[in-house]
C-alpha cells in the first residue's frame, strides 16, 4: 500500500512471511502463491490439499507464529540467479512459484508489472530479461520475496488472523483454488485493539443484516443473484434521495430524459464499451429480429443519440439531461456482496453538452451540488483526481488527456477542496474528480463521480456550429452525485447504523394506543389521518400489548418519533414525543400540540434536517 509508512509495511509484509513459517511448520506439505500487504494487513495464498483451513485453527498458526516472533531471528536477503531459482522451486516443491520464476523468465518486466505485488524477481536496467530473484529467510524457512521486511521476526507489532477465503491462482477460476489467510497487523497493541473494535462495530452495522431487521431490501434464488428487490420501507430510502438529487441538478438546469434497458450492441461498438467491456454486458437475443441486443451498463451513449438527433447552435449550449435508472452488468457471482456490488445498478446519471469556454462553470455547478448532498447526509468529503497510467487501456490523444486533467486540477483547486492523485483510476474515456467519503466508523468509500470527457463526442460524431457557422464537437461531462444508489446505501445503512434522519425515515412517526378503548382508537386514527395530510410516513400500533413492548418495538426498528395516545391526550390534546437519542439536541419530554407537532416534523422533513427542532 503506497499510502501506508515504510515501516508499517515492512512489518505487514514480514508478519506475511512469518505467517507461511509457521504453516509450513504445521502442515510440511504445504505450497504457497503469494503473500502481499494489503490495506490494514497482509494475506497469503496456500495450498494445502486436502486439509481446509478453518478459523478454528487461527489459534494453533498464531501460537506457532509467536513463537517465530520470539526467537528474533533476523531476515536474511539474498539473490540466485533465475536458474538456481527455479531449480530451489522444483526441489522444494513449490509449483507455484516455479510457475511464477519461469514466466518472469520468459517474459521479463511484462510478467513483472502485470504481477505488480507477487513475489518477484530483480530485473536488470534496461533489460525484459530477469536475471535474479530475491529470497528471505528467517531461521530454517526461505521464500522467494522482493520483501521489504524489517530487521528481525520480533519487530512486527501487533497482529491478529482475521478469515480464510477461497482464491483462485492468479486470480483466474481456471486455476487451482487455494485458501487465503488473511490476518491484520499495526505497529502497537492499542492499535490493534482499536482496529478490532472498529470491525465488531462493523459486524453490528452491516447493511445486510440491518437489511433485514429493518425490512429494507430482499435478495431470492427465483430472481437471481446479485438482483436486489426493494420493500417499501426500502423504496422509501430509493425515492427520497433520487428526488434529493434530481432536485439539485435540476437547480443548475439539469432537464430528466428517458432512455429504454436495452440497445442494438452497435452503439456500444461506437463508444468503445464493447471493447473494453463486452464480457461483462448481458446479451439479449430477439426472436423477431437478427439484431444483436444487450441490456444497458451505463447511459452515456444512449445520451449522444439524444443529442445528436437534432442540430445545435453554440446558443443551445450548455445542454444538460439527467436519469436515474437502472444499468445492468455480468459480475463475477463470487464478487456480488449484499448491496454493494449487483448486477441491476440505479445510477443518477447525467450529462453535459457544452463549448470548451463554459467547463469550468459546469464542472463547479456539480461540485457544489455534491458538496451539498453529502453535507445534507452528514458525511465528510475529499476528493481523489483520477488520472490515466502509461498503459494503451485509454482511448484518445494524449494531449486531450493532457488538457482534461489540467482543467479538473484547477476546478478542484479553485474550490479549495481537499484533494490527492492517483494514475490509473481514469474512466477509459477521460480523467474523473471522485468523491471519496468518509463513515462513522472511519472508513473511505468512493461515491460521486464527475468525468471530463472529449472521447466520446469525436467517436459519435457529436457537433454544434459556432459563431462563425463552423462545425465544431462540444465536450462531455459526466457526473453522477450518488453514483449507484444501491452500492451508496450499502455505505449509508452502515454510517448511520439504520437510524435515518426524519427526512429519509421509511417510517417518521409511530402512533401508539395506550389502551383498545373506542375513544382511544378514534383518536389514534384523527391523529393517523392529519400526519398522512401533512405528507408524513406513519404507522398506527394498536396491539394488545404492553406499552413498554410496543415502544421497544420502534426504538428497534429506530422510527425518529413515537407518541403514546391515551384520555389524558384525548383531554389535552397535547402529546410527549420519544425522540430517538440520535436525534436529539437538548432535553426532551415537553408536552406539544398535536398540531404543532405534526407541523414540526413535515417542516423537518421538508428542511432535510439531521437533528429535532423540538
Amino acid at each position: 500500500m503506497t499510502d501506508q509508512p515504510d515501516q508499517l509495511y515492512a512489518m505487514r509484509h514480514s508478519l506475511a512471511h512469518i505467517m507461511a513459517t509457521a504453516i509450513a511448520r504445521l502442515w510440511p506439505e504445504a505450497k504457497f502463491g503469494v503473500g502481499p500487504v494489503v490495506e490494514h494487513g497482509f494475506y497469503y495464498d496456500v495450498d494445502l490439499g486436502e486439509t481446509k483451513v478453518s478459523e478454528e485453527d487461527f489459534k494453533k498458526i498464531e501460537a506457532e507464529m509467536r513463537k517465530v516472533i520470539g526467537s528474533n531471528v533476523p531476515f536474511e536477503r539474498f539473490e540466485k540467479p533465475i536458474d538456481e531459482a527455479i531449480a530451489w522451486a522444483v526441489e522444494t516443491k513449490q509449483p507455484y512459484k516455479e510457475e511464477l520464476l519461469n514466466d518472469l523468465k520468459r517474459a521479463g518486466t511484462t510478467v513483472a508489472k502485470d504481477l505488480n505485488a507477487a513475489e518477484l524477481g530483480t530485473i536488470a536496467e534496461g533489460d525484459a530479461q530477469v536475471e535474479t530473484a530475491s529470497f528471505y529467510k528467517d531461521g530454517d524457512f526461505v521464500d522467494l520475496c522482493r520483501g521489504p521486511h524489517v530487521e528481525a521476526t520480533g519487530k512486527v507489532g501487533a497482529f491478529k488472523l482475521q478469515r480464510v477465503s477461497g482464491a483462485y491462482w492468479r486470480g483466474n477460476d481456471q486455476n487451482a483454488q487455494m485458501q487465503r489467510i488473511y490476518g491484520v497487523a499495526f505497529a502497537t497493541k492499542d492499535e490493534l485493539n482499536q482496529h478490532l473494535q472498529m470491525l465488531e462495530e462493523a459486524k453490528r452495522r452491516d447493511h445486510r443484516k440491518l437489511g433485514q431487521e429493518l425490512d429494507l431490501f430482499v435478495f431470492s434464488d427465483m430472481v437471481g443473484s446479485g438482483l436486489p428487490m426493494f420493500t417499501p420501507r426500502g423504496t422509501v430510502l430509493r425515492e427520497e434521495l433520487t428526488t434529493f438529487s434530481n432536485s439539485l441538478r435540476q437547480r443548475y438546469g439539469f432537464e430528466k430524459v428517458w432512455t429504454p434497458h436495452m440497445t442494438k450492441k452497435d452503439l456500444y461498438e461506437a463508444s468503445g464499451h464493447w471493447a473494453k467491456f463486452g464480457d461483462e454486458l448481458f446479451l439479449v437475443k430477439s426472436q423477431e429480429t437478427s439484431d444483436e441486443l444487450v441490456l444497458k451498463p451505463m447511459n452515456c451513449p444512449h445520451h449522444t443519440r439524444i443529442y445528436a438527433s437534432q442540430p445545435r447552435s453554440y446558443r443551445d449550449l450548455p445542454i444538460r439531461y439527467l436519469e436515474t435508472t437502472t444499468d445492468y452488468r455480468d459480475e463475477k457471482t463470487g464478487e456480488l456482496g449484499g448491496l454493494n456490488r449487483v448486477r441491476a445498478l440505479t445510477q443518477d446519471d447525467s450529462h453535459v453538452f457544452c463549448r470548451s469556454d463554459q467547463i469550468e462553470t459546469e464542472i463547479n455547478n456539480l461540485l457544489a451540488a455534491a458538496n451539498e448532498l453529502y453535507a445534507t447526509v452528514d458525511m465528510k468529503l475529499r476528493v481523489r483526481l483520477s488520472y490515466r497510467d502509461d498503459s494503451d487501456a485509454y482511448l484518445g490523444a494524449p494531449e486531450l488527456w493532457t488538457s482534461a486533467q489540467a482543467q479538473l486540477k484547477s476546478a478542484v483547486v479553485a474550490n479549495n477542496l481537499d484533494y490527492f492523485e492517483q494514475d490509473g483510476e481514469a474512466a477509459f474515456y477521460g480523467p474523473k474528480i471522485d468523491f471519496m467519503a468518509t463513515d462513522a466508523l472511519g472508513r473511505e468509500h468512493q461515491v460521486a463521480t464527475v468525468q471530463l470527457d472529449f472521447v466520446q463526442p469525436e467517436r459519435f460524431g457529436l457537433e454544434y456550429t459556432d459563431q462563425a457557422s463552423a462545425k465544431v464537437q462540444p465536450v462531455m461531462i459526466h457526473c453522477a452525485l450518488l453514483g449507484s444508489i444501491e452500492r451508496f446505501l450499502s455505505v449509508y445503512i452502515e454510517h448511520t447504523a439504520g437510524r435515518f434522519p426524519v427526512w429519509l425515515a421509511p417510517e417518521q412517526v409511530r402512533i401508539i394506543t395506550l389502551n383498545q378503548e373506542d375513544a382511544t382508537v378514534a383518536y389514534a386514527e384523527q391523529v393517523l389521518d392529519q400526519a398522512k395530510e401533512l405528507g408524513l410516513r406513519v404507522k398506527m400500533d394498536n396491539a394488545s400489548e404492553s406499552v413498554g413492548k410496543k415502544i421497544r418495538n420502534t426504538e428497534l426498528m429506530r422510527i425518529p418519533y413515537t407518541i403514546v395516545v391515551g384520555q389524558k391526550e384525548i383531554d389535552s390534546g397535547e402529546v410527549v414525543p420519544r425522540i430517538r437519542k440520535d436525534m436529539t439536541v437538548s432535553e426532551t419530554g415537553k408536552p406539544i400540540g398535536v398540531n404543532e407537532f405534526l407541523k414540526t416534523v413535515a417542516n423537518e422533513t421538508k428542511s432535510r434536517v439531521q437533528k429535532t427542532t423540538l
